[in-house]
């Protein structure tokens, strides 16, 4: 049996009948035309099975006894999969993450106004038990998080003990950690601290680990991190520079200011960097000379890591979303034949569409002249007998690029969706190309394992309504 990606069991499907969808594995049956989801047990890049969850198990088997080895395996496993959003489409994942972001941005906002003396939020009972509430969620975040350290996949093959002490000095447990001990170490040997507000306010940091845009930022600084050293080094010689030359021409004018290089380098870094606080300016043609020369340096400076850091990020983005490309068009069976420069000939040949809801995308009946793959939100394909849920990752329309087919069902968006479109005339422009990318996809059309419509010259295939038992 196929086992889908929450762990569940599908079991076999029948045969459909010519001009009938296969019907999903698990499907109940209701009044009218039935909704059912679309295949979630295909791997999203190889369009193979997916992978056993390590929980699953087969119908009538019994499961590991409570306390057991076992047990506490597929609880661990669970655990880490809330807690970092390893299973796709998880509510209780998305719940907990929300409920985690909601509380730390409660405690920020607490701790910013608990310094204004006039609210007197420190004397109120219920902002001291909200604290201390904060303080025992934060403890049981970071105690679950270093438990289930062993699933993350960067540990795999380590000890579990191993892994829990690489986990301990990462960055984004030791920010973990700083959010709760500091302050139970106060409450317990009653030390009132004005600078655990400061470490209060790091709290802020841990919504860094939700915003897939922040982890980009960091996976740029990371990156870019030469180049960045580079045009910090220049500022500084800058400045250096710039202190000096003032110290020599405005030196014997304003002593206060420019008397020596430390003090004329206040001058120089607010210039430099474009500030200008005006409190400190040159007198002498000389000095002023400088200050123009240091203002028109200054901007290149200030220039040269935003342009570094805003090209290094466009391309983490579009590499991030060309990787998840590329594993929709690698799972087609159509191209599973392909090699990375077919499918890269394929990714530059789509096109994006945004359906908004209840969009009509395609209708059933028309001539089917494209395929369509779904990078966000969900499209309903609505057949004669019953409606079809596809969601994100998932694909439809294959049929269309190898002969010529009528449309099968009338694919609605249910919510807003991103599509990404491959025409049948783009296709074949590629394959009048690369003879060699049309000739693979000829043959993976023939193959047994290939894909076949779910009825006479219909555009879809049945892999991609159902699972294909094992």
């Amino acid at each position: 049996m196929a086992a889908s990606h929450d762990g569940v069991n599908a079991s076999p499907s029948p045969v459909p009948a010519s001009g009938e969808a296969a019907p999903v594995p698990g499907a109940t049956t209701q009044p009218g035309p039935a909704v059912r989801p679309g295949p979630a047990g295909r791997h999203a890049a190889t369009g193979g099975p997916a992978p056993k969850h390590p929980s699953a198990r087969h119908e009538g088997e019994p499961g590991p006894a409570p306390g057991s080895v076992g047990w506490w395996a597929a609880k661990r496993r669970r655990c880490y999969e809330i807690l970092e959003r390893d299973a796709a489409h998880d509510r209780i994942a998305e719940r907990v993450n929300i409920a985690l972001i909601v509380l730390i941005v409660l405690n920020v906002v607490v701790a910013v106004l608990e310094t204004v003396p006039s609210l007197l939020l420190r004397d109120m009972p219920f902002f001291r038990s909200f604290e201390i509430l904060s303080l025992a969620l934060f403890a049981l975040e970071y105690a679950l998080r270093l438990w289930s350290a062993p699933e993350n996949p960067r540990y795999r093959g380590v000890a579990a003990g191993r892994a829990r002490l690489r986990h301990m000095v990462t960055p984004a447990a030791i920010i973990d950690l700083v959010a709760w001990l500091p302050f139970l170490i106060s409450m317990l040997f009653h030390v009132e601290l004005r600078t655990l507000a400061i470490f209060r306010l790091l709290r802020f940091v841990k919504l860094a680990r939700y915003s897939p845009g922040m982890q980009s930022l960091f996976e740029v600084l990371h990156r870019e991190r030469q180049s960045l050293m580079a045009c910090f080094w220049l500022l500084a010689a800058s400045v250096l520079i710039a202190a000096s030359a003032m110290y020599v021409a405005e030196g014997t004018v304003q002593p206060q200011h420019f008397g020596s290089i430390p003090a004329a380098m206040w001058w120089a870094m607010t210039t430099v960097t474009t500030v200008g606080y005006g409190d400190t300016y040159p007198l002498t043609p000389a000095g002023k000379v400088i200050a123009s020369l240091t203002m028109i340096t200054g901007i290149i400076m200030i220039a040269l890591p935003v342009g570094i850091i805003a090209t290094a990020f466009v391309d983490v983005i579009k590499r991030r979303d060309f990787v998840i490309t590329w594993g929709m068009v690698a799972r087609v069976p159509l191209f599973a034949d392909l090699d990375a420069v077919g499918i890269g000939e394929i990714h530059k040949a789509l096109s994006a569409h945004v359906a908004q809801p209840g969009e009509v995308i395609v209708r059933r009946g028309e001539t089917a002249r494209s395929m369509y793959f779904i990078a966000s939100g969900e499209v309903l394909l609505e057949f004669p007998h019953e409606s079809v849920v596809l969601t994100e990752g998932q694909f439809f329309g294959e049929m269309a690029l190898v002969r010529s087919a009528k449309r099968a069902a009338t694919a609605r968006a249910r919510t807003r969706s991103m599509l990404l479109m491959l025409d049948a005339a783009d296709l074949s422009e590629i394959i009048h190309r690369h003879p060699e990318i049309g000739a693979r996809i000829a043959a993976m059309a023939r193959d047994v394992a290939g894909p076949h419509p779910v009825a006479r010259r219909s555009d879809i295939a049945s892999g991609e309504i159902s699972e294909e038992p094992e």
